[in-house]
C-alpha cells in the first residue's frame, strides 16, 4: 500500500499502530510524534487558542489509543485519525460553548461586493490569525462546511443548532473574514475608501 511506506523513523503507520495495539509505549510515542503536527494542524482551526488547541490534541491521542482496535488497517490510517481529531475539536467546543450565538440569515446585510479585491498571497500564517478573530462559533461552522465537507444537516446535529443557524454562521464568518482581511491586508483601499 501506498499508505504503508516507510516512514522517517523506519516504521510503517501500520507498524505503529501494531506495536501501540500490543501495548509498546515506544511505538504509541513514535505515533505521537509522527501524527503531532498533523492533529495541530486541525485543532488550531477549531480552538481559539493554541493551548486549547494542544489540549484538543491530546485528548485525541487518548481516543486513538483507546480505539486502535476498532481501526480498519485496510484504510488509511490518518484518514481515520483526522476523524477522531475533528470529532475531538467539535466535543471540545460544545463543552467549552459560552455563549448561543444565534443569527437569523435574513439579519444579515446584503453586499453589492462578496469578494475583496486580493492584492497579495496570503501565508497559512496569515490565514490562522484571520481565523483567530472570528468569534469560535463562526470559525468551526467555517472549518466544518468548508474544510471538512459536511452539510449544514450534519453540522447542525454535531453542535446541536438549526441547519439553517449553521448557515447563518457560515455567512456572517465569511463576511467577517472580508471585512478582517480588508482591515489587515488592505490599508491603503481603506484609505481611499475613508475619503
Amino acid at each position: 500500500m501506498i499508505w504503508d511506506k516507510k516512514k522517517e523513523n523506519g516504521f510503517t503507520d501500520a507498524e505503529l499502530v501494531e506495536g501501540c495495539i500490543s501495548g509498546k509505549s515506544k511505538y504509541q510515542e513514535l505515533l505521537y510524534r509522527r501524527f503531532f503536527s498533523f492533529a495541530m494542524s486541525i485543532c488550531i482551526r477549531y480552538t481559539p487558542s493554541s493551548e486549547e488547541a494542544m489540549e484538543v490534541v491530546n485528548d485525541s491521542f487518548v481516543k486513538v489509543f483507546e480505539n486502535l482496535g476498532s481501526y480498519d488497517k485496510l484504510k488509511p490510517f490518518n484518514s481515520w485519525f483526522a476523524k477522531i481529531v475533528v470529532n475531538t475539536s467539535i466535543d471540545s467546543y460544545r463543552r467549552n460553548l459560552r455563549h448561543s450565538n444565534t443569527l437569523s440569515i435574513s439579519s444579515i446585510p446584503e453586499t453589492e461586493k462578496l469578494e475583496p479585491d486580493i492584492d497579495q498571497e496570503l501565508s497559512a500564517e496569515d490565514i490562522l490569525k484571520l481565523f483567530a478573530d472570528l468569534p469560535e462559533n463562526y470559525r468551526v461552522v467555517f472549518n466544518l462546511y468548508e474544510v471538512e465537507g459536511y452539510s449544514h444537516e450534519e453540522i447542525g446535529e454535531m453542535l446541536g443548532i438549526a441547519p439553517s443557524t449553521s448557515r447563518a454562521n457560515l455567512t456572517r464568518a465569511k463576511q467577517q473574514l472580508r471585512e478582517l482581511y480588508k482591515k489587515h491586508f488592505n490599508p491603503v483601499k481603506n484609505c481611499h475608501e475613508a475619503l
